[in-house]
């Protein structure tokens, strides 16, 4: 029985799309390949994944400056024989226009509050001179983390046996937006010597990282201080510094066009490509294989790379036999990849200048149907049961069943078949 799934709701561009009544209908860019399409066949589920996807926003470049201020600085001052720890606070609109307008920072019971330090973000500037997107809404460039152990291979004692090549674990990233922050901060202290111990210590943390280890470190500079003593009959006293702190950071937004802008964000690797050995029985016959020898057993990781080809559980790279003709040897070896030339909506694919091969004239071996392929859509393994094949034209037409696969075929898919090709 088929899912029911929900009905999925238009983008802004298939919408605009549907507006646009083009005076030859043949031409133009379909809507199926703009780049708000996504082959939902390449997604790989984060059910009860712990890796979580990349993220990086204004909001953290803000922590990283309270981060440093708190808790590397440390800033305090020493009033009454006791050290003070100074608060450092965001300047939020309401509190900025206090600053502003007074000159120090009041409580609600309208004292001034010191010593203080306050920061705000002023502004942010896009840093072309590290890099720039060729397309926004299309990322071209990505940043790829592996991991050390996957659920994929997890140890059994068939995997040691077979020389197993384990498969490893990707996740994708887009190359962030790199941009530069401008802050404006204000010390606020009762004396101009506490003032100057604090402007001592934020001037020494100048042009490190800041931010918090555990998360985002950002390279922060400061290039002046003002410092202004407030003195005026029948107003609070107090010593002033403003400063304005340059941090160069970078951005990964948490928004549906930066999902839509990467293609996978987490992917595998090929472990093993199994192809089993097609043998007949000793009935008694001529062309039996009564004897297979095998040869050349290659270790894991050697030169075939990341696929090994294995067939009745052993590695095998040459086999000969005993009793079988050569014709049938080069039938039985014969597996030739071919990618689908063309692709119809909903379920055809179409491999161009190909035809099927069958066993030799006068071979005992079974005609070659559909289960001496193997199927894949995008990466993806699609039995052979849900496939049929014809021979037409000098091509090789394939018709998948979307019922049995869940899901229909894209113009952009890649359809790959390996088998008995000639």
């Amino acid at each position: 029985m088929a899912r029911s799934l929900k009905p999925i709701p238009k983008n802004a561009a298939e919408i605009s799309q549907e507006q646009v009544i083009p005076y030859l209908k043949d031409q133009g860019k379909p809507v199926s390949n703009t780049v708000f399409s996504k082959n939902r066949g390449k997604d790989i589920s984060f059910k009860g994944d712990t890796v979580k996807d990349v993220s990086i926003g204004l909001e953290d470049l803000d922590y990283a400056v309270l981060y440093y201020f708190e808790s590397v600085i440390k800033p305090s001052v020493i009033q009454n024989g006791q050290q003070i720890t100074v608060p450092v606070i965001y300047g939020s609109p309401e509190r900025w226009k206090s600053v502003q307008a007074d000159g120090f920072y009041r409580d609600a019971n309208g004292k001034g509050l010191a010593p203080l330090i306050m920061f705000k973000r002023e502004n942010v500037e896009k840093n072309r001179t590290l890099g720039n997107k060729l397309d926004g809404n299309r990322a071209h460039l990505y940043q790829v983390i592996g991991t050390k152990y996957n659920i994929r291979n997890a140890y059994d004692r068939f995997s040691v046996i077979n020389n197993r090549i384990p498969s490893e674990q990707y996740y994708m990233s887009a190359v962030p937006d790199y941009v530069t922050l401008t802050y404006s901060c204000v010390v606020f202290t009762d004396y101009v010597e506490q003032n100057n111990k604090l402007v001592e210590a934020i001037e020494f943390a100048s042009d490190s990282y800041w931010g918090d280890p555990n998360r985002w470190k950002f390279k922060a500079r400061i290039d002046s201080f003002t410092t202004t003593t407030l003195l005026e009959q029948g107003e609070d006293r107090a010593a002033r510094s403003t400063f304005n702190l340059v941090l160069n950071g970078y951005i990964i937004p948490d928004t549906v066009n930066k999902d839509l802008a990467v293609a996978r964000s987490k992917f595998y690797t090929t472990s093993q490509v199994v192809f089993n050995l097609e043998v007949i029985d000793g009935a008694g016959t001529t062309t039996n294989i009564d004897e297979m020898k095998f040869a050349n057993k290659p270790a894991a990781k050697n030169a075939t790379g990341a696929t090994s080809f294995i067939g009745g559980g052993i590695n095998v790279t040459n086999v000969t036999s005993t009793g079988a003709s050569n014709a049938d040897l080069e039938y039985i070896n014969t597996n030739i990849t071919k990618i689908a030339g063309s692709v119809t909506v909903p379920n055809i694919a179409t491999f161009t200048s190909a035809s099927i091969l069958q066993p030799p004239a006068g071979s005992s071996l079974p005609a070659t149907t559909v289960s001496n392929f193997v199927f894949y859509i995008n990466g993806q393994y699609v039995p052979s049961s849900a496939v049929s094949l014809l021979e037409s034209g000098g091509n090789v037409v394939t018709t998948f069943n979307t019922s049995s696969i869940g899901y229909s075929l894209n113009l952009t898919d890649e359809v790959v078949a390996i088998g008995k090709f000639t």
